[in-house]
């Protein structure tokens, strides 16, 4: 089971997890188990705030420290050796790979901050890691985490009932993903290519693959040269040629 803590001001925005999709189903199986913990029961002042002005003045407001730090001990108590991960556009940008690291490594608290920002010293004394998933802002960490969390049940034992679905995703082995189809075999006067119909399952394998190849050189193909990277054989260097002078072909 993946335990995974949360601490933030909006508890309720998680309920979504709990109730639909892929991670309703992880919750079901006991794939998953989910600890919220809200900053605001260990506030000390009349009206559970958790934020304050900025020293040196400035718009918004800042997250104090010790509610926050009170509260990653009540996430801890349920996973004692979890690493807390703070969501933060300043963090390392979040790939599959990183991902996988995740829903395989070591129990998360996910820190949730919110207005503008956290106080400094209590990432320093506290967070593991900071992570971002992609180089824009929201306006908290929450939506952060759930995107991250839902990343993470698709990579867990028995949540898709197939565990193909997971390896066949975009980003694994750094490609993108091959087209799909499915029924009518003509839609709009589009045919489904012939391959996927003949039944040659080394040959939709094959299709598939340079599909894929073909797909991320157009769209990504920054991420070939990762590929390129790990695989070196003739057959993916005759593969990477000719798409390489099919996409030329395209823009000329």
């Amino acid at each position: 089971m993946q335990h995974v803590g949360v601490v933030t001001i909006f508890p309720e925005m998680f309920q979504i997890l709990r109730d639909y999709g892929m991670t309703r189903r992880a919750f079901e199986i006991d794939a998953l188990d989910l600890d919220l913990v809200n900053p605001r029961d260990f506030a000390e002042n009349t009206y559970r705030r958790v934020d304050d002005r900025p020293y040196g003045g400035g718009p918004g407001m800042v997250m104090m420290a010790e509610p926050l730090d009170r509260a990653i001990d009540a996430a801890l108590a349920h996973a004692k050796d979890a690493r807390v991960i703070y969501l933060s556009p300043q963090g390392g940008r979040l790939d599959q790979a990183g991902i996988r690291r995740l829903a395989h490594g070591p129990d998360i608290v996910f820190l949730c901050g919110r207005y503008e920002g956290i106080d400094e010293r209590l990432i320093e004394a506290r967070v593991d890691a900071e992570i971002s998933i992609g180089d824009y802002v929201l306006a908290g960490g929450e939506l952060a985490a759930m995107v991250i969390i839902e990343a993470m049940v698709r990579l867990l034992p028995d949540v898709l009932g197939n565990d193909q679905s997971a390896e066949q995703d975009s980003f694994t082995d750094n490609l993108l993903d091959c087209r799909h189809y499915t029924r009518p075999e003509l839609w709009q006067g589009c045919p489904v290519p012939e391959t996927l119909l003949s039944g040659d399952h080394e040959a939709i394998k094959r299709w598939r693959f340079e599909d894929a190849l073909r797909r991320t050189a157009q769209r990504r193909p920054e991420l070939l040269e990762l590929l390129t990277a790990t695989r070196s054989d003739d057959e993916m260097r005759d593969l990477l040629r000719r798409i390489a002078e099919e996409c030329n072909d395209v823009e000329t």
